[in-house]
């Protein structure tokens, strides 16, 4: 009986996994916080999402409710921040960029946050020379 050839069997294997690597998705970060973004008419798609930084607003997840309350708090990657340290968090994220020319920080702010904590958040990123500022929406129907 002749041997079965297996010669190509690394070769398909090498592209299964190269398929998985493609198409799977790596979530980056666990909301802590949840929320409804309002919604617009004139929006926009962020072009390089590899240059934009995340800070979530709003009301912690029922999970954490109960222990933290219903008031509205700002995440930054997997932690809660207070308004002041957004400046070291944009710092961090901009030393691990390739260009921090095109730093963008998008603001995903739930629609019933006080305007008083996103006034805090816009003053440290201004004094933190993060001036391209993305607000989240949703498109109006």
């Amino acid at each position: 009986m002749p041997e079965m050839n297996t010669s190509s069997l690394p070769d398909l294997i090498f592209t299964i996994l190269f398929f998985f690597m493609i198409v799977t998705t790596m979530r980056e970060v666990t909301l802590k916080v949840k929320f409804t973004v309002p919604a617009g008419t004139e929006l926009e798609k962020l072009e390089k999402k590899s240059a934009v930084s995340f800070i979530y607003v709003g009301p912690p997840t029922d999970q954490l409710r109960a222990t933290m309350g219903s008031t509205p708090r700002i995440q930054l990657n997997d932690r809660f921040a207070e308004p002041g340290e957004v400046m070291d968090f944009i710092a961090e994220e901009r030393a691990t960029m390739t260009d921090q020319a095109a730093q963008t920080v998008s603001m995903k702010i739930d629609e019933k946050t006080p305007m008083g904590i996103v006034t805090d958040i816009k003053e440290v990123l201004r004094k933190s020379w993060a001036l391209k500022i993305n607000y989240s929406a949703s498109k109006r129907n």
